[in-house]
């Protein structure tokens, strides 16, 4: 029976279930297979970190309210977060890792950060 390697269709020669003629094919063949996925995923993670940045850069002292015009002029993507914090009372918090945010009336935002993290 003869094997190929799945990447380059070199005629493998060694163990019976080979599939790879060197490391260089099998990086390159299961780079190929999650290319998409990860393309997909590092978009995601870059959003998350730059909504981060953002979360940081406008509360360095633990709280603070904002206007929702100043994260939108930085180009803070709503869609994008790491969890929700329900309270009792209904509020809710997005977080982007430890850096959260409320959205408040008329525009405004209060940003906190969740130190038991």
């Amino acid at each position: 029976m003869d094997n190929l390697c799945l990447e380059c269709g070199t005629h493998l020669i060694g163990r019976v279930d080979k599939k790879f003629c060197n490391d260089q094919c099998r990086n390159n063949y299961n780079n190929k297979q999650n290319r998409a996925e990860t393309s997909y995923m590092r978009r995601v993670n870059r959003n998350l970190r730059k909504n981060r940045r953002i979360l940081k850069e406008l509360n360095p002292g633990g709280k603070a309210k904002i206007k929702r015009k100043e994260l939108d002029s930085r180009g803070f993507d709503y869609k994008h977060f790491t969890n929700v914090y329900k309270t009792k009372e209904g509020k809710v918090y997005y977080f982007i890792y430890e850096y959260g945010y409320l959205p408040l009336e008329n525009g405004y935002f209060a940003l906190v950060i969740n130190k038991d993290i």
